[in-house]
């Protein structure tokens, strides 16, 4: 009986001993362009896998390149990552796919894959001038030292001058295949799915901890999108002008302010917006108003409130920290800034012109809903005018201009404060006026002599 105890209690020993040997993997996909939301994923990665206290951080990549900044910050968080990292390349690692690649501690690849031409290019596919290759050079250099791989390899990757006796022909960008990434050196083998990865690493058997992201994540990342994010400001832009043309209709401000909503908050949670970049958007937002509601006509306020609600939009989709903007001669600089620009430029064309169509469509036409708008005819044969009599009685009458007319403004007749126009030019408040005429459902001033 004795030694029926001792003998359980060893296989106890035994099995627990096995279970702590096993190592535990964390195990992420990106298989998307690179740009912010792919960052977002491996800092999670980096993060869960510490908390988890994981052996290793597999990431399985397949891209064609994206954001150099987001990828420049993906190889920060691998190479500083507390366990050893492996990537498996699963079809394409290429352009800045290949420096992601390059920052992982081993580099698996499925038979018929590729990995590099990371050559810098605008988005038409051209090659951009040397000052935007350099840096990528020296990242790609930096990067592969780092873990002991051929420098020159790894540069011949971003530059066609660059020859490697043997791997690396002038005038061309170097691509290894799978065959040619394992013959010289820059992989560590081949695989064709994560478990032969594992096994290829010494790793079969090993826990695997896969990345679950919540549907929060999930709605994040969908909204971080560009194009997500141009329809977004088509929303704002189309609300508030829609909301000016017909002012307490009410549905166009609530869309506007729900897409401003929904454009700020995920890039603020991204570490995209800043707090001073929404409040310049909120300014130029009460300025705008101001310039409408209150100012008469359309003058500096107007424009300044323009001015800084598209700087806002334009700034929060670049990179900065508080006022710091990392605009160096690289991928990311001008190249960045003009596609956040033209997102923003086309996004409110579009959006200008989506409300002119809709409020013709919405405000005219027969809907389920009934129309908006007053079809009745009010013939004058039938005894009906378009404008206030009433309003006749003011003409040859003289008061102040209560307000700046440029041309339009307000007027003080007898202490009542009342819409007009100058006939002529501009009229400066306090100036001393007479009515000249009532027309067009407006009454016209000039100055009196």
């Amino acid at each position: 009986m004795k030694y029926k105890v001792l003998f359980s209690i060893l296989i106890i020993c035994l099995a627990l001993s096995n279970v702590l040997a096993q190592k535990k993997v964390y195990y992420y996909t990106i298989n998307d362009n690179i740009s912010k939301p792919a960052q977002r994923l491996t800092e999670r990665a980096v993060k869960d896998a510490t908390e988890q206290k994981a052996d290793y951080i597999l990431l399985e990549l397949n891209t064609f390149g994206g954001e150099l900044q987001a990828a420049d910050e993906i190889r920060t968080l691998l190479l500083n990552a507390p366990m050893p990292t492996m990537v498996f390349i699963n079809n394409n690692a290429a352009s800045a796919g290949a420096l992601i690649a390059i920052a992982c501690d081993s580099i698996y690849m499925a038979p018929g894959s590729s990995f590099g031409a990371a050559s810098v290019v605008n988005e038409k596919g051209e090659i951009m001038p040397d000052k935007y290759q350099s840096y990528m050079r020296s990242l790609m250099r930096a990067t592969a030292e780092k873990n002991h791989r051929n420098p020159d390899i790894a540069q011949a990757m971003v530059d066609p001058d660059v020859i490697v006796k043997g791997i690396s022909e002038k005038g061309k960008v170097l691509t290894f295949t799978s065959e040619e990434a394992v013959k010289h050196g820059y992989c560590q083998g081949m695989a064709n799915t994560r478990e032969e990865v594992l096994k290829a690493a010494g790793l079969d058997g090993s826990t695997v901890n896969e990345q679950h992201l919540s549907w929060i994540d999930k709605f994040i990342n969908f909204l971080v999108n560009p194009v997500v994010s141009g329809l977004l400001i088509m929303c704002i832009v189309g609300g508030l002008y829609f909301e000016l043309q017909s002012p307490g209709l009410g549905l166009p401000i609530i869309i506007a302010i729900i897409g401003a909503l929904l454009f700020f908050a995920p890039h603020y949670l991204e570490g995209l917006a800043q707090h001073w970049e929404i409040l310049v958007f909120i300014c130029g937002v009460v300025l705008l108003m101001l310039e409408i509601f209150v100012i008469p006509g359309f003058g500096i306020a107007g424009i300044s409130g323009i001015i800084l609600i598209l700087a806002s939009l334009i700034l929060t989709m670049v990179f900065n920290v508080g006022f710091h903007f990392n605009f160096n001669p690289n991928l990311d600089s001008a190249a960045q800034l003009g596609k956040s620009t033209l997102i923003v430029f086309l996004s409110t064309v579009l959006g200008f012109f989506l409300s002119l169509w809709l409020g013709k469509k919405l405000i005219t036409a027969d809907t389920r809903f009934g129309s908006l708008a007053l079809k009745t005819r009010l013939d004058t044969d039938k005894g009906y005018s378009a404008q206030d009599q009433r309003m006749q009685a003011y003409v040859g009458k003289t008061g102040t201009a209560a307000t700046f007319m440029r041309p339009a403004g307000k007027i003080d007749i007898d202490g009542e404060i009342l819409e007009a126009e100058s006939e002529h030019g501009l009229i400066d408040k306090g100036t001393p006026i007479v009515v000249t005429k009532f027309e067009n459902a407006q009454l016209v001033v000039k100055k009196a002599n």
